[in-house]
């Protein structure tokens, strides 16, 4: 496994949730964590911004950048890659963890909704990775990661909230067209997606029940943090499930991922697009899931 230290990732949507967690998990090793988000004066009920978490960073054992960025925006993007490397040299990894959520139909979806979605779940990735790649051809570990989920066309996922599932598929699918399209280039693309509900205050949902049942960002923090370590190309094109990839990794303690560690609710709740694990026993891509709200 290859170390992070001095390697230089950014994360979009960092200012709090599963990014943050990312950020600081990855600072532990001494990486360099660019804080890529919206958030850079304080929400009225939402803690964290950019700054507050280039503070954690840096807390942590990493160096920090702080950019204010909105992922829709080319300039913001091009400022985002220009600043990131003026200040350490490259970039050696992308964590596309922005996003945006409506979970309605077509009939009850409004159009600026469905652009904002468009724009900030596929877009933001196509935009982000095609900047960055310059960038990440030099690198000696490139890797491109999305939180996307897997490609289940089971019509459940359809029937209510057909444009979110558009969105978050064309994610997905870019992941498996960019492993192969840079291939030539040594770098890594790949997806990962939570099997149970995340619990963030950006996020939470169903109240005192959801929050027995889930788990807290740090399971996708770490799922990152371990897929970010592999070898060149080592795991490339594969869509993948939060704890399904952390068990392949030797973990065998899910009970510390619990949001409420104090809870006695033996089922967790799963996340969208997450069948049960023999549904996918034919399938060599693993499923992946997850709930998003827009950071």
């Amino acid at each position: 496994m290859r170390s992070l230290k001095d390697k230089t990732i950014i994360i979009t949507g960092a200012s709090r949730g599963i990014g943050r967690e990312v950020a600081r998990v990855c600072a532990t090793e001494g990486a360099n964590v660019v804080i890529a988000a919206k958030s850079d004066q304080p929400h009225p009920t939402l803690e964290g911004t950019i700054h507050s978490v280039a503070k954690e960073v840096q807390e942590a054992g990493g160096q920090s950048l702080a950019v204010k960025v909105d992922v829709r925006s080319e300039e913001d993007v091009d400022n985002l890659i220009a600043q990131t490397a003026e200040t350490f040299g490259g970039i050696d990894a992308i964590i596309n963890n922005a996003g945006a959520i409506a979970l309605s139909g077509v009939e009850s979806t409004p159009l600026k909704k469905l652009d904002l979605m468009m724009q900030i779940n596929f877009r933001a990735v196509f935009l982000l990775s095609q900047k960055a790649l310059p960038h990440l051809k030099k690198s000696e570990n490139g890797h491109i990661l999305s939180f996307s989920p897997p490609l289940d066309l089971d019509r459940r996922w359809m029937r209510n909230h057909a444009p979110y599932t558009l969105t978050k598929y064309g994610m997905s699918m870019l992941t498996l067209g960019m492993s192969d399209e840079f291939k030539r280039y040594g770098i890594a693309v790949n997806a990962l997606w939570p099997r149970t509900v995340i619990h963030t205050a950006a996020t939470a949902f169903g109240g005192k029940q959801s929050f027995d049942r889930s788990r807290t960002p740090k399971i996708m923090a770490d799922a990152a943090f371990a897929l970010l370590k592999t070898e060149n190309r080592e795991i490339t094109g594969q869509l993948l499930i939060d704890e399904d990839f952390l068990r392949t990794q030797g973990v065998e303690d899910f009970e510390q991922y619990r949001a409420n560690p104090a809870s006695n609710k033996p089922d967790l709740m799963p996340d969208l697009f997450v069948q049960a694990p023999d549904a996918y026993a034919h399938n060599a891509v693993p499923p992946l899931a997850g709930f998003s709200g827009e950071e």
